[in-house]
């Protein structure tokens, strides 16, 4: 799916607005955004955000327009392209240098001193420099969203979007670090020679297995937090759908049965924090033995997609494979998060009417809610790692802040990323990981 933006000059009469609303009715377009450029005498000129399926049906909505009398489609564009012209990341000083005075305090002589101070207690690097407030998005484009492996460069526009996300919520400097190699080996050569640059490393879209590799690598050689986005991230949220999903159905987790269908990132990321969490049990199925004993050591029980399917109260899918759970797979009563995007295991409403109690697909579960807040939390408390009570804390925080007809909360709200800062925060100290010398204050 898309999302496309129609320029159209309307006569401003009556009933206008309503036809071409009607033809891109017919046209199969879901409207969105409607936004009043101009309005003149004899016409009007509105911009609108139509949904469509591709650029094909792009073309057949413009020409559905088109097709009506006295009115023009001036322009129309992805969105998405709209909004990447250019890059959506610039690099900004924090104050403008505009005195002689002032060029001298930001560089040669006053930034002497400085460094000297750094060389003499290195702890203050993370006072007087941005290392403590920034995060390096690390990725080589090998498992991008679901588009598969299309380099790092291709890659960037997502990167440059997390990074957006870290600015506007937790008030991180991030910056994309596009590695250009496959294997292990240089990947993490590479980031971590880069590494003192940052106060945390973001992993992002690197397929499995190397992803668990490079992660289990670099939180052993570096003294910064390390997190895979794909994995903790996305688990952090999903277990908080899954607690939230829980208390819709009236089922308890401590004594549930948890079901996960695939084991990629996401998927041994979800079920691993299930586990966690405390759920009764967790079972999952992957047709790639390789993924299983992975697993296995943290306490989930491998068995086949219809023994999952039958004995779990909650199903959770990321299998990348959309239309794999028939109706007849469901069990009354069951809670169902097929969150393959986007185009869902099944759909919610087939789900519900086949008996679930409960169902959602990822439109909602967004990492997005996680990461910001996690990493803001880390480098409040200094924190050498991100562990698994900092993860807990986020994931029940995001749950408990979500409304009554919701699976999760607004992703766009920043009080719910301050909310999750301040409990990772917290339980960082708790667990006894956080280190005062290196806690950033700023943030």
């Amino acid at each position: 799916m898309l999302d496309c933006t129609y320029c159209v000059q309307i006569p401003h009469r009556l009933g206008q607005l309503a036809k071409v609303a009607g033809a891109i009715a017919e046209a199969e377009g879901l409207i969105g955004d409607v936004v009043t450029i101009s309005i003149g005498r004899e016409n009007s000129v509105r911009e609108l955000t139509i949904e469509v399926r591709d650029d094909r049906q792009a073309a057949h909505v413009a020409d559905a327009i088109e097709a009506l009398d006295d009115i023009r489609v001036l322009w129309y564009q992805d969105r998405a392209l709209m909004s990447h012209e250019g890059g959506v990341l610039k690099v900004d000083a924090v104050h403008p240098v505009r005195t002689v005075q002032e060029m001298r305090d930001v560089y040669t002589p006053g930034v002497a001193r400085v460094c000297m101070a750094i060389v003499e207690h290195p702890e203050l690097a993370g006072r007087y420099t941005m290392i403590s407030s920034s995060v390096a998005i690390c990725t080589n484009g090998s498992r991008v969203l679901g588009l598969g492996n299309i380099g790092p460069v291709a890659s960037m526009p997502v990167m440059e979007g997390k990074a957006v996300f870290y600015r506007q919520f937790a008030d991180i400097s991030a910056v994309p670090i596009l590695i250009d190699a496959s294997d292990v080996d240089t990947f993490v050569e590479t980031v971590t020679r880069i590494a003192p640059t940052f106060g945390g490393i973001h992993l992002e879209d690197i397929s499995a297995p190397e992803c668990f590799e490079i992660e289990r690598r670099l939180i052993e050689d570096l003294p910064q937090p390390v997190m895979h986005d794909d994995v903790h991230g996305t688990a952090v949220v999903g277990v908080a759908a899954v607690i939230v999903a829980c208390r819709h159905a009236g089922i308890e987790l401590h004594s549930a049965t948890v079901g996960q269908l695939g084991l990629g990132a996401a998927g041994f990321g979800i079920a691993s924090l299930v586990v966690d969490a405390g759920a009764g049990r967790v079972l999952a199925f992957d047709p790639l033995e390789a993924s299983h004993a992975r697993a296995r050591e943290r306490g989930v029980e491998i068995r086949s997609m219809d023994d999952v399917l039958r004995e779990s109260d909650v199903v959770v899918a990321t299998t990348g494979r959309p239309g794999l759970i028939e109706p007849s797979m469901i069990r009354r009563g069951q809670v169902v998060l097929a969150l393959t995007n986007p185009d869902p295991e099944i759909e919610p409403e087939e789900a519900e009417a086949a008996g679930a109690a409960f169902a959602a697909d990822g439109r909602s579960v967004n990492n997005v809610l996680g990461y910001p807040g996690i990493f803001r939390g880390a480098l409040q408390s200094g924190a050498a790692g991100i562990n698994v009570e900092m993860k807990l804390a986020a994931a029940r925080t995001i749950a408990d802040l979500t409304k009554e007809d919701e699976l999760v909360p607004n992703a766009l709200d920043r009080s719910v990323h301050d909310a999750v800062a301040l409990a990772v925060k917290e339980a960082a100290e708790t667990s006894g990981i956080a280190r005062p010398e290196l806690a950033n204050a700023r943030l």
